[in-house]
């Protein structure tokens, strides 16, 4: 039987506090290293999404079975390649390759639906939803349609069309892989980012990407830092999360993270934003709350 909260160690509630600032402040920020690295010049698929899941990937791998941890089977592997394609290639890749054209904030806020669309699928696979669930799917869609309609992404056609395929990615693979037979969680992340890498770094090859100069010092950093902070250490502090947690408290980095990247955008980018890219975000993020707080009172 498991400890209750207040029978935990002292240290713990720093780790919490700890874990949940890198889940918030370096996702959040990932928007903008990607931005950086696309400024940069750095190919999209290839390298700024490809190279750096291999790489991640790779170092999680090694760490994990030299700690003894037991390797994917060959099914298992099958399942980890369909979660690459559909988090990491749809949803990661196709927010990189937005961000050329439109501003880091903004590819969050339209990240920021995910919850929503995992919702909407989680009903389409047979799971009763309360109607607090439905309002808030209500809610957070028509902050959708209000950024897809009436924000600045209407500008950018090619920006529109990878925002609603990155989230659809995304929560697709999430639903689709619950229940699969997966690995350790920690086992499951290596195995998942060397896998949608390993395909990520093949469809910018076959979009014809190449590396033209020596990638500047801001590109190195940027890609480094997506690598080592938001792969690796921001990954391994929401799995922890997960496992020391309540899930609510874990996943509401849904609905900080897209804040945090709007004000890092703001700030160090100069981005700038209209009145109806923020009132979309705000409906969004109220939706998804509303689901959050649904789900809480119903367990």
């Amino acid at each position: 039987m498991s400890a209750p909260v207040s029978a935990r160690p002292a240290p713990r509630g720093g780790l919490v506090v700890l874990a949940l600032l890198l889940v918030y402040v370096v996702w959040g920020s990932t928007y903008l290293g990607i931005h950086l690295a696309l400024e940069s010049g750095l190919p999209p698929l290839s390298v700024i999404s490809g190279a750096r899941f291999v790489v991640a990937g790779s170092v999680l791998y090694a760490l994990l079975r030299w700690r003894g941890v037991a390797a994917p089977t060959r099914a298992q592997w099958a399942t980890l390649a369909v979660m690459g394609v559909c988090l990491l290639f749809l949803g990661n890749g196709m927010v990189v390759m937005a961000e050329r054209e439109v501003s880091s904030g903004l590819a969050a806020v339209a990240v920021a639906s995910v919850p929503l669309w995992m919702a909407l699928f989680s009903t389409l696979r047979g799971e009763k939803a309360t109607g607090g669930e439905w309002l808030g799917i209500a809610i957070g869609f028509a902050g959708v349609l209000w950024l897809n309609a009436g924000s600045s992404l209407t500008a950018t056609p090619d920006g529109l069309v990878f925002l609603l395929i990155a989230p659809l990615g995304w929560a697709a693979g999430s639903i689709w892989s619950r229940g699969r037979d997966l690995p350790s969680p920690f086992m499951t992340a290596a195995g998942q980012m060397l896998c949608g890498g390993v395909i990520l770094v093949a469809g910018g090859l076959l979009r014809g990407e190449r590396i033209d100069a020596l990638p500047t010092l801001q590109g190195v950093l940027s890609v480094g830092y997506l690598t080592v902070f938001g792969s690796i250490i921001a990954f391994t502090a929401y799995v922890w999360l997960l496992h020391n947690v309540r899930p609510v408290l874990a996943s509401s980095y849904a609905y900080v993270n897209p804040v945090i990247a709007v004000a890092l955008g703001a700030w160090i980018a100069h981005e700038r934003f209209s009145s109806a890219d923020i009132g979309a975000m705000a409906v969004i993020l109220a939706g998804v709350v509303v689901i959050t707080l649904a789900r809480i009172r119903r367990a």
